[in-house]
């Protein structure tokens, strides 16, 4: 549950605003556990990196509904893009990134050049981390009402349209 409410803590505020203090006052423990078992911040913010990737991964096994899916992924991209603007190297903190794996292989499917397959992969998520993060800038620069829902579109049939 610690990781859970850090997780929510750096997607509010992000890692730089959030002290340790902080986590175990969210989560009703003494700080010094939190040292104690996870250790110091940076190895705090690079288990809620693994945190958040095994959630996604578990809600996609489990056939969780595709909105509580897109939370989940939501949360997670928060998370990532309020990190490495705070300063922290996402890339060396998370060891695993299974959902990227599985989009890896995905794309796969439509390639036999894993380079695509990656590139495709990548390209595809920067599309998607771009309208999370930039969404209301793309919306009046590009002249999208907000009345006009943006579609998010199948991550798989993006990568599809990337690698043909």
């Amino acid at each position: 549950m610690v990781l859970a409410h850090a997780a929510d803590l750096f997607a509010e505020r992000g890692p730089a605003a959030t002290s340790l203090r902080d986590i175990a006052a969210r989560s009703n423990i003494n700080q010094g556990l939190i040292f104690r078992h996870i250790g110091n911040k940076e190895a705090v913010v690079a288990a809620v990196l693994e945190y958040l990737a095994d959630d996604l991964a578990e809600a996609q096994r489990s056939g969780a509904p595709r909105d509580e899916i897109l939370a989940r992924a939501q949360r997670s991209w928060t998370v990532i893009a309020r990190t490495q603007w705070d300063g922290y190297d996402v890339g060396r903190l998370q060891q695993r990134f299974p959902n990227i794996e599985t989009l890896i292989a995905t794309a796969g499917r439509y390639t036999d050049d894993e380079p695509t397959a990656r590139l495709a992969t990548a390209d595809a998520l920067a599309m998607q981390l771009g309208w999370h993060v930039f969404g209301p800038f793309l919306r009046i620069a590009a002249g999208i009402p907000d009345d006009v829902p943006r579609p998010v579109p199948d991550i798989t049939d993006t990568i599809r349209r990337l690698t043909s």
